[in-house]
């Protein structure tokens, strides 16, 4: 079995920087009788109880898979730091109604078989109360009716497939970002409002990602679409695929892949004299981390993202390149305050953002919290959590679907230019329409404060 080191023993915080949360949790109401600094609405002098599996008077212990090795540990690796970041200065605040969040993450080196292994492990063994941002498509997919049949709040699935939004086959699991679908419905409006004469070509993963991703895609353009190609995640050798999207004419590549097929796709495509407009979806189009790739598949000939400047993309957080954003400045004190090696990232922000959303349902599900009772909390409260998505999630008691919305960017060195406002639309033939909702900016705390759901 492949797994990493435990996580339950936290990385120790600046006495400075709790002091700095507490005093900010004291302005924004929370309180020492409450017990804990983001009670959420707790009653004062409520006793904790053991409610649940995985909760106790003082602490409630949260899982996750995530690929720490193998192909796809770039990137994705450091999203769990970020997460365990967040929890480290919520616990520094005093927790959840006086819990500390225990957080568990093991490596499943993007191996649906030992998916399966190290979530019986957090699920029959450590007793976990939830599944926390389980990574990865074909891996979560192996454990999605496991999960479900054990009764175990499966929350925040770090896909955008269509598959953690079905609440009646599904009824404990939900996703976060926004799904495949939706964002290859902006990408194929963008290429037939901007692109109308492109001849589209299409590389993607060969499974739910690149399957809903290409949906998307082709309610708007289909009848430009040339060629779509497909690799199998493992099988480094894209040639054949770039080689026929290059052979059918195709000028406008969107692709539907992960950051290693991101530099996989630029470098075969250099060797083959072609040179199409890119565009990535949001999963494979970090910048900096497809230079360190290009750079190692390189063997050091490539030793930046110089490849990928103009390659369009889309965006739905905001970014390291983004100091002035109350969110980035936000996640770089928590980053800082953790002691953790290594610089703030995207993928941190994403791992912070994931944990501050389910600080949100936590406080949702009440002074003793159980694994019903937070399904019931996001769904009956999800919808209106807020944080620094571009754009509102859309849960009800009917729909598990994250984050609604993006913008369309363009890449510029490791920066971006924002080349549409923020998009919303659903699933389906939803329109596609401008949002006009303000962005929400943190509290003084860092902490969000949300009332138990009746």
């Amino acid at each position: 079995m492949v797994r990493s080191s435990r996580r339950l023993v936290r990385v120790p915080i600046a006495v400075l920087a709790a002091a700095t949360v507490a005093s900010g949790l004291a302005a924004c109401g929370g309180s020492d009788d409450s017990g804990g600094g983001s009670g959420g609405g707790s009653d004062a002098g409520a006793a904790n109880e053991a409610s649940d599996v995985g909760v106790t008077e003082d602490t409630v212990t949260v899982g996750a898979h995530f690929p720490l090795t193998g192909v796809a540990a770039p990137g994705y690796s450091e999203i769990p730091t970020g997460t365990q970041a967040y929890f480290d200065y919520v616990n520094a605040a005093g927790g959840v109604n006086g819990r500390t969040i225990e957080y568990e993450y093991l490596d499943d080196a993007y191996n649906p078989t030992n998916t399966s292994q190290v979530t019986n492990q957090l699920v029959l063994d450590d007793e976990i109360f939830a599944m926390l941002g389980g990574l990865g498509t074909p891996t979560h997919s192996a454990v999605i009716d496991f999960l479900n049949d054990e009764g175990v709040p499966d929350l925040f699935v770090s896909s955008g497939s269509l598959l953690w939004d079905d609440a009646e086959e599904h009824p404990t699991t939900f996703g976060w970002q926004p799904d495949y679908e939706i964002e290859g419905k902006i990408i194929g409006q963008y290429i037939k409002e901007n692109f109308p004469d492109a001849k589209v070509g299409l590389f993607l993963q060969d499974d739910d990602f690149g399957e809903n991703g290409e949906k998307g895609i082709r309610e708007y353009v289909d009848d430009q679409v040339v060629s779509a190609q497909r690799y199998t995640p493992g099988n480094t050798d894209v040639g054949p695929q770039i080689a026929a999207l290059k052979a059918a004419g195709a000028d406008f590549v969107a692709g539907f892949n992960v950051p290693s097929y991101t530099a996989l796709s630029q470098l075969t495509a250099l060797q083959l004299g072609y040179d199409p407009q890119w565009f990535y979806s949001n999963v494979g189009s970090d910048p900096a981390l497809v230079g360190s790739l290009l750079n190692n598949f390189s063997k050091g000939k490539v030793t930046d993202a110089a490849l990928l400047d103009g390659a369009l993309t889309t965006e739905y957080l905001p970014s390291v390149d983004q100091p002035d954003n109350p969110w980035t400045q936000l996640f770089q004190k928590v980053w800082d305050a953790s002691g953790q090696e290594g610089q703030l990232t995207n993928y941190r922000i994403y791992g912070m953002a994931e944990a501050y959303t389910f600080v949100q349902a936590l406080q949702a599900a009440g002074q003793n919290p159980t694994r019903e009772g937070i399904v019931d909390a996001v769904e009956q409260a999800g919808a209106d959590f807020e944080g620094p998505a571009l754009a509102p999630f859309r849960y009800s008691a009917d729909k598990h679907a994250g984050v609604g919305g993006m913008l369309v960017s363009q890449i510029t060195g490791t920066s971006s230019e924002e080349k549409t406002p923020v998009l919303t639309t659903d699933n389906g033939d939803a329109e596609i329409t401008e949002y006009d909702g303000e962005p929400s900016t943190p509290p003084s705390s860092g902490i969000p404060d949300v009332e138990p759901v009746e």
